[in-house]
C-alpha cells in the first residue's frame, strides 16, 4: 500500500517516477459485459478463491515502486476444450505470480542495538468519534519516499512514529530495491532517514531519523479484535495530495491465512479502503490504538473486488519490531523455498496430474533448487503425508526448525522421486 504498487500481478506499485506523485485523474467506471457462468467457470471460481492462499500476489503500493498485491488467477477458461495442451502453460494463466522476490536495501543502517521495547496496552474507556480518533492519531503517520539510485524514481508510502526520537515503522516492500528513505512529518519537515532493520516474510521495515519530541502512536492488542469490531485507517493513498486520509470499516476476518509469492502471513481482513500509498499506515480500533499495519488489497485485472484489505496484526509487528531494533533483522523462521498452489480437477483430469500441490517457482539459493527440484513438480506427500492444500505442507514445516530434513515426494512426468531437503532460515534465502 505504497505509492509504488505493482502494475501486474504481481506488483503493487505504479511504474517509477522521477517528479514526485500525482494525484490521479478521475474517471467513471466503464461497464464490462458479464458472460454466461458454465459450470466449468463455476468450478474454477471455487478453486480461485481457494486459490487465494497460495497463488496471489498482494497489492498495495503507491505511485512509483512495485508493492505486493492479492490477485486472482489471471485467466479462467470456458470448457476444457480451451484448456492449453502444454500443463506448464495452463498453470502460468491460472497462477499469475510465480516468483518470489528478494529483499534489496541499501539505504544506510543505523546503529545497533536501539532502546526500544514495543509493547502493546489493552484497550479502556469509551470508544471514540471518527473526528476524535483523526485528532488524536493523525498526527503520527508520516509519509515516506524511498529512492532508487539515491534520487532516481521513487516509492511513495506511509509511516507510523513508534517513538518520540524517530522510530518509524513502515512495510518492507515500501523501501525495498531503495538506497534512501526520506521521512516527510504532518508539518511537512522532512528527516532523512536510516534503516534499523526489514523484514521480507512480515513486511514489517524500520526507520530511524533524528528528531525529538515526536507524537507517538498508542499500541493495542490485535488479540482482542473480534469479527464485526469497527476500525478505521490513516494513510497516504495515491500520492501527497491526499496525504492523511481517514477510512473506515469492520474486521472482517481474524487470523486469514495468505500466502504471497512463497511466503505464508496471517493478517487481520477489513472491509476499511485501502489504496496504493497505504502501504505501511495504521489499522486502528475505535479507542485510538494501533492494532494493524495495513499492507494488503485483493484486485482482479478482470473483475472488480472492493472491500477486501489486510493489515498485519499488532502482535506480530511486536515481535518483529522488537527483533530488528536489537539485531537489525529476524532469525529462526524454517524455509523450504518452494511456492506452490494446489490443482484444479479440471486440470488433473485434463493432464493426467495425481493429487498434489503444483510448484510454481523454486527459490533461488535454497537447498530444494540446489536438490533439484523444479518448477513443474508436484509435490504428492511430505514427510509420508500426502498434501492436497499449502496449509498441510506448512503444518508439517512449522514443527521443525532451521537444519532439520523435510522428506518430499515429487511426480514429475509419469515418474515418482524422492528429495530430502534441509530447511534453511528465511533470511538466507529471502534477505539480501
Amino acid at each position: 500500500m505504497s505509492s509504488t504498487w505493482y502494475e501486474n500481478t504481481s506488483e503493487w506499485y505504479a511504474p517509477r517516477e522521477t517528479a514526485p506523485a500525482k494525484a490521479p485523474e478521475l474517471s467513471v467506471p466503464q461497464k464490462k459485459t458479464k458472460k454466461g457462468w458454465t459450470p466449468l467457470r463455476i468450478s474454477g471460481a471455487v478453486f480461485l478463491l481457494l486459490a487465494l492462499i497460495v497463488a496471489s500476489s498482494l497489492l498495495f503500493g503507491g505511485l512509483g515502486k512495485e508493492a505486493p498485491t492479492l490477485d486472482l488467477p489471471a485467466q479462467t477458461y470456458e470448457s476444457t476444450d480451451d484448456l492449453p495442451s502444454d500443463p506448464a502453460q495452463f498453470f502460468k494463466n491460472f497462477y499469475q505470480s510465480t516468483t518470489t522476490d528478494v529483499t534489496d536495501i541499501d539505504i544506510a543502517r543505523a546503529k545497533l542495538p536501539i532502546d526500544f521495547t514495543m509493547e502493546l496496552t489493552p484497550a479502556a474507556g469509551e470508544e471514540l468519534s471518527l473526528q476524535e480518533l483523526y485528532e488524536k492519531c493523525s498526527k503520527s503517520i508520516v509519509a515516506i519516499s524511498a529512492y532508487e539510485n539515491t534520487s532516481i524514481g521513487y516509492s511513495w508510502g506511509t509511516g507510523v512514529i513508534l517513538s518520540a526520537d524517530g522510530l518509524i515503522l513502515t512495510n518492507t516492500h515500501v523501501i525495498n530495491g531503495c538506497d534512501r528513505a526520506v521521512v516527510t512529518l504532518p508539518d511537512d519537515r522532512e528527516f532523512e532517514a536510516l534503516l534499523v532493520g526489514a523484514d521480507a516474510i512480515s513486511d514489517v521495515a524500520l526507520l530511524k531519523i533524528d528528531a525529538k519530541g515526536l507524537p507517538v502512536v498508542e499500541l493495542g492488542e490485535s488479540a482482542s479484535l473480534r469479527v464485526g469490531d469497527h476500525v478505521a485507517a490513516i494513510g497516504n493513498p495515491l500520492g501527497e495530495t491526499f496525504r492523511n486520509t481517514l477510512t473506515d470499516g469492520i474486521i472482517s476476518a481474524i487470523e486469514r491465512g495468505v500466502q504471497y509469492n512463497g511466503r505464508s502471513m496471517t493478517l487481520l481482513q477489513t472491509n476499511t479502503a485501502l489504496n496504493e500509498g497505504n502501504s505501511g499506515g495504521a489499522l486502528f480500533n475505535m479507542h485510538g490504538q494501533m492494532v494493524g499495519v495495513t499492507n494488503m488489497k485483493m484486485m482482479s485485472s478482470y473483475s472488480s473486488i472492493e472491500g477486501i484489505g489486510f493489515a498485519i496484526p499488532s502482535s506480530t509487528v511486536r515481535s518483529v519490531v522488537n527483533a530488528l531494533v536489537k539485531d537489525g533483522e529476524v532469525r529462526g523462521r524454517p524455509s523450504i523455498g518452494i511456492t506452490v498452489g494446489s490443482i484444479p480437477d479440471a486440470a488433473k483430469s485434463e493432464y493426467n496430474l495425481p493429487d498434489g500441490l503444483y510448484i510454481t517457482a523454486v527459490s533461488k539459493g535454497s537447498d530444494a533448487e540446489a536438490k533439484g527440484i523444479l518448477p513443474g513438480d508436484v509435490l504428492t506427500a511430505v514427510n509420508g503425508e500426502p498434501v492436497t492444500v499449502s496449509d498441510d505442507v506448512v503444518a508439517i514445516k512449522n514443527q521443525l526448525q532451521v537444519g532439520d530434513t523435510i522428506h518430499f515426494t515429487i511426480w514429475r512426468d509419469g515418474e515418482t522421486l524422492e528429495f530430502d531437503v534441509v530447511l534453511m532460515d528465511t533470511n538466507d534465502i529471502y534477505g539480501k
